[in-house]
């Protein structure tokens, strides 16, 4: 099957993140533990990751900041870049160690 022709304009600048990612709504997650034979999402987690790496310790996140503004702000630092000639593929020099 082909993929569909798809810009990455499609993608940029939108605030509809949620369109492209939608979890699990509490009905599906109430059959996926129901399947899995467990009582809650939970014992998903503490089941499949080792005690020795799992924290319950509260996390420590900065301020949010929305999908757009992190790629206004990806943009400006994309800016910043000097783009300079590059030498790839323009001859061999040998190294003498």
């Amino acid at each position: 099957m082909a993929a569909d022709n798809v810009s990455l304009e499609q993608f940029e600048l939108k605030g509809d993140f949620i369109r492209r990612h939608i979890g699990s709504n509490e009905i599906q997650l109430d059959e996926i533990c129901e399947l899995l034979g467990l009582s809650a999402i939970e014992d998903i987690i503490n089941s499949a990751v080792p005690d020795s790496i799992l924290s319950n310790a509260p996390l420590s996140l900065t301020e949010t900041i929305s999908e757009r503004a992190v790629i206004t702000n990806l943009r400006k630092i994309r800016e910043r870049n000097k783009v300079y000639r590059s030498m790839i593929g323009m001859g061999y020099y040998g190294t003498i160690m």
